[in-house]
């Protein structure tokens, strides 16, 4: 699916909308330029779960884990990854990140997911492409 955003509002609205069709264990791959909005997108996804936390790109932490404060879903965490200052994938295996992929409470999202490959092999991932249009406008490409 294609989708045209032209302000952080229509990011963050269909981030929320994605997150109806989520259940638990799914690992969403978040691709595109610095300020494409793959942090945007997150904050409505984690909002549309139930996050009740100020979600901030985990950059230097390279995870945050949010708790899910009230999901109808069985949801009870979102994982937040940017692996764009990340050495290589040890550093991830160093901070538990192997105990949420697939994991069927947890929606993990990794930004810059290139560089994670190897601990991906054989999971079920949804991809989100992230370009530049313009100044103010996106385009998310979804392939599920």
């Amino acid at each position: 699916m294609e989708y045209t955003n032209s302000c952080q509002e229509e990011t963050i609205n269909l981030g929320k909308n994605i997150s109806k069709k989520l259940s638990g264990g799914e690992i969403i791959l978040l691709s595109g330029d610095l300020g494409a909005g793959k942090t945007t997108f997150v904050k409505g996804l984690a909002e549309g779960i139930g996050v009740d936390d100020v979600i901030t790109s985990p950059t230097f932490a390279l995870m945050n884990v949010y708790e899910v404060a009230n999901s109808k879903l069985g949801i009870k965490n979102l994982v937040h990854i940017d692996t764009y200052r990340m050495e290589n994938e040890d550093n991830l295996v160093e901070i538990g990140i192997e105990d949420y992929l697939g994991d069927p409470k947890t929606v993990c999202v990794i930004e810059w997911p290139e560089k994670v490959q190897g601990l991906l092999e054989g999971l079920d991932t949804i991809n989100v492409h992230f370009e530049h249009i313009s100044e103010n406008v996106r385009k998310l490409i979804i392939e599920e």
